[in-house]
Formats: structure tokens, C-alpha cells, sequence
């Protein structure tokens, strides 16, 4: 029997809670405008960014408890960014608005650059990029002569 073709085309969106939605839209505003995203949409207490084919909701939370990692639920979520230098770049943006780096930018696994950041609420953040390496070490394949 043939495998059925995947339906899932990618991940269209997240949306988080969070406890203090002022403080949280303002940090993931400073984020999200570094990364390139927009806001998409925006209703009260809730407020979305996209960039055009990732999107990422907020909104403000029923209780006031903090995430905790290691709780069940969300563990990071990941932005995959073009080059180690736009990584680099995203540690700097982290430092210079005392962002909490609980991993600092490094070779985590095998050609995976990452930096791992917390949002306000502890919600832990990554930028990464993987096979960056690897793809420069590919040999370009030669062009034909016409």
C-alpha cells in the first residue's frame, strides 16, 4: 500500500500566553522588529507578527504562573535564521537589551549554531542555524560549456 502524501505543509503559527501582556508585547516587539517580523494583526490582550510565512501570537494569560522549564508544555521554540552571523547578531541584540542568555551563541550539535534566549515569563527562545558548514564543503557542481 502506497504511503499517503503528507498534508501538513509547515507549522502555520504559535501563540503563547503571557503573564504581564504589556511587558511581553514590548520585549517581543524589540525581537520581532530585529528579526524582520511585522505585526500582523492586534485586538486586545492579543497581538500577532509574521514574516510572511511564520507567525507568532501572544496573549495575555487567565492565571499569573510563570512557565517553568522542565514543566509540561511548551520546552523552546526555535527561529532558524539565515547565517551564523545573523545568530551572532541576535546574541549582541540579546546583550544590549539584557535579555537573559541561558545558553550563549556556540556549535551545539554537529554544524548547529545556536544562541538560546528567555522571554519575559522564562519561555526559552533559540536563534539558530544548521548546515551552514556542511553546505560550504559541498563542491558546486561545474557548469556546462554551451
Amino acid at each position: 500500500m502506497a504511503k499517503p502524501a503528507n498534508k501538513v505543509v509547515g507549522i502555520d503559527h504559535i501563540s503563547i500566553r503571557v503573564s504581564d501582556y504589556a511587558k511581553s508585547k514590548a520585549f517581543y516587539g524589540r525581537l520581532f522588529d530585529f528579526l524582520g517580523f511585522e505585526i500582523s494583526d492586534e485586538y486586545p490582550n492579543t497581538i500577532g507578527w509574521t514574516n510572511g510565512k511564520t507567525r507568532y501570537w501572544i496573549a495575555a494569560a487567565e492565571g499569573r504562573k510563570k512557565h517553568r522549564i522542565g514543566d509540561v508544555g511548551l520546552h523552546h521554540y526555535a527561529f532558524e535564521l539565515r547565517n551564523r552571523k545573523d545568530v551572532d547578531a541576535l546574541q549582541s541584540f540579546l546583550k544590549e537589551h539584557r535579555v537573559r542568555i541561558v545558553d550563549p551563541a556556540d556549535e551545539y550539535y554537529e554544524d548547529y549554531y545556536a544562541v538560546f534566549f528567555l522571554d519575559p515569563d522564562g519561555i526559552k527562545l533559540e536563534g539558530m542555524k544548521y548546515g551552514e558548514l556542511t553546505a560550504k564543503r559541498k563542491p558546486k557542481p561545474l557548469k556546462k560549456k554551451g
